[in-house]
């Protein structure tokens, strides 16, 4: 059976910065860190940082805020800097659950989980509801926490 401290060394392997998947709105750097028991992550660089040209909203050229969440008075928060993971716990062998994270780009927040694979990526499943009626998306590492 591990230790508590050798648990918590294991479950801080995703510490650090993580690149998502480009899409149309472009991609991000998400740095993962330690808060207290749990982990969280918040935007620390975006690709394409200020709305486009073509924006139907009117704010061609202003760096992106979180203008599609459901909560009106958050909606002027910049996405720079913005916390998007939040209350993932180690449950070892490489897993961490009970995590949620936040897609701006569409104004959801998903119950998650993740698993670093044995290349080195950070595998997450998103899911409202049951995990089987989710979506996966894969990070490769960027760099690892100080």
């Amino acid at each position: 059976m591990a230790s508590p401290l050798s648990a918590l060394a294991d479950g801080d392997a995703v510490l650090g910065v993580w690149q998502t998947l480009p899409e149309k709105h472009g991609y991000a750097h998400i740095e993962i860190e330690r808060d207290g028991e749990e982990l969280v992550g918040s935007i620390v660089w975006i690709s394409e940082p200020n709305f486009p040209e073509d924006d139907k909203a009117g704010m061609a050229g202003e760096p992106k805020i979180d203008r599609n969440n459901p909560d009106p008075e958050l909606r002027d928060r910049p996405l720079l800097g913005l916390q998007i993971i939040d209350s993932f716990e180690y449950v070892g062998n490489d897993q961490w659950k009970h995590g949620r994270v936040y897609d701006p780009a569409r104004g959801k927040t998903y119950r998650c989980q993740m698993k670093l694979n044995e290349d080195g990526t950070l595998k997450f499943r998103g899911y409202v509801g049951v995990s089987l009626l989710g979506r996966n998306t894969t990070w490769t590492r960027v760099s690892p926490a100080p």
